[in-house]
C-alpha cells in the first residue's frame, strides 16, 4: 500500500535523494511539524518525499532497520518504506513502523505530543490502544552532549591544530 500512496502524492511533493541528504532532511521534517528530532532513526534512507498541500510524508531506506530506544527499553521496527500524514505535533495514518509489546510486533498507526503536557508522546495503534512516553527518549542519539567548558576546549584545540588562533 505505501507504494500506492506514494505515487498518487508524488506530483507536487518536494523529494530528495542521497542518504545524507535525505537524513538531514528527515530532521528536518521533524523540526518542522515539533516532533522529537530521534523519531525516525532511518538508516541508508535513498528517498525522502513531502507534499506539502496534502501533508503527505514518505521515507525509503534500502532495507528495514530495527532500532532500540534505550530509555524506554523499546524495540522498534521500520520496514523499508514509512509514509505518514504530518501535521503540527502530530503524524497520523502512519505505515511501515511497528513496536515490540512483550513478544509480539504490534503495527503503529499514530503519534502526537500530549496538547497539555509536550514532554510527552504518546503512539497509537491501528486498533485505539495507545503508550505515552516521555519525549526526551527520542531525542537525537548523535547530537553531542559536551560540558561548554569542555567545548571550549576542543575548539581552542582544533584551532590550534589547523595553525589559527583561538580568541575569546
Amino acid at each position: 500500500m505505501g507504494s500506492q500512496a506514494i505515487e498518487a502524492h508524488r506530483r507536487g511533493a518536494e523529494v530528495y535523494h542521497g542518504a545524507a541528504l535525505c537524513a538531514e532532511k528527515s530532521v528536518e521534517l521533524l523540526a518542522e511539524t515539533h516532533m522529537p528530532l530521534g523519531l525516525l532513526p532511518l538508516g541508508e534512507m535513498e528517498e525522502v518525499g513531502y507534499n506539502r498541500a496534502s501533508g503527505f510524508v514518505w521515507l525509503r531506506q534500502k532495507k528495514p532497520t530495527t532500532h532500540i530506544f534505550k530509555q524506554i527499553g523499546r524495540h522498534v521496527s521500520y520496514a523499508a518504506e514509512v509514509t505518514a500524514f504530518v501535521e503540527d505535533r502530530r503524524m497520523k495514518r502512519m505505515t511501515g513502523v511497528k513496536t515490540k509489546e512483550l513478544l509480539i510486533w504490534v503495527t503503529l498507526s499514530d503519534m502526537f505530543l500530549d496538547k497539555d503536557d509536550q514532554s510527552k508522546i504518546t503512539f497509537k495503534t491501528p486498533a485505539g490502544l495507545g503508550r505515552t512516553f516521555p519525549v526526551e527518549a527520542f531525542a537525537k542519539d548523535d547530537v553531542p552532549k559536551a560540558k561548554p567548558a569542555a567545548s571550549a576546549a576542543a575548539a581552542a584545540a582544533a584551532a590550534a591544530a589547523n595553525g589559527k588562533v583561538a580568541s575569546n
